[in-house]
């Protein structure tokens, strides 16, 4: 009797990914749960091909900085919002899925308040993602067929794209954040928390905030 090997049983190093070609939406579905929720890796999936990514732990650690820095935003802003993680979005209509590095509900966040169990037949794509150095033209893919109209992308430099008629465009501003300079803003007090720390550089965001976005808002009239 042959036994046949379990997706978890696959060690993937640190950086590096796996893809898997030919697997139909059952087999997606039963990989989710040979993986389990508890894991460090990260699934794209689409038409068949699913990939799976071991991020390094300093990517980790900019991920959870760079919601802080949107959370500190969206808070200053006064705009209310539902945060999601990594949590994993799945469009069986689509033959898509993908668990993003951090996502947010900003514009739907009152249809999502108090949502348990996702269900993308119905409930709607996060208004804005983040991804930290994504090379996965898969997972860049998923984000497209999934209708998420609002990806960062972080590699040393924070890149926007926004969704327009089914393809990413570059951006310079977030229309989420209007005329705040995030694209330029974000990724120094990324580098300052490098050498001082998060709570000093996000002690330091604070305090750039209470001194421009008020001129930036009249900025926006």
């Amino acid at each position: 009797m042959t036994t046949l090997l379990r997706i978890s049983q696959i060690e993937i190093p640190e950086g590096q990914s796996t893809i898997l070609h030919d697997i139909d939406w059952p087999q997606f579905e039963s990989i989710l749960d040979d993986l389990g929720e508890k894991r460090r890796t990260r699934i794209a999936y689409l038409d068949g091909v699913l990939e799976i990514v071991m991020p390094l732990p300093e990517y980790e650690k900019i991920k959870v900085l760079l919601a802080d820095f949107v959370k500190a935003l969206l808070d200053a802003m006064e705009l209310d919002f539902e945060g999601y993680g990594s949590t994993t979005f799945k469009a069986k209509a689509k033959r898509a899925g993908l668990e993003p590095d951090e996502c947010f509900y900003i514009q739907n966040n009152v249809a999502m308040r108090g949502i348990r169990k996702l269900n993308m037949a119905i409930d709607p794509p996060p208004d804005l993602a983040i991804e930290v150095d994504v090379t996965s033209k898969t997972k860049f893919n998923v984000y497209r067929a999934l209708g998420v109209p609002e990806l960062w992308l972080y590699d040393k430099t924070l890149k926007i794209y926004i969704l327009s008629d089914g393809e990413y465009l570059e951006s310079e501003l977030s229309p989420t954040f209007g005329n705040i300079p995030v694209r330029d803003i974000i990724p120094q007090f990324l580098e300052l928390s490098v050498s001082e720390g998060r709570s000093a550089a996000m002690r330091d965001f604070r305090a750039w905030m209470q001194t421009n976005l008020s001129s930036l808002f009249l900025s926006k009239e």
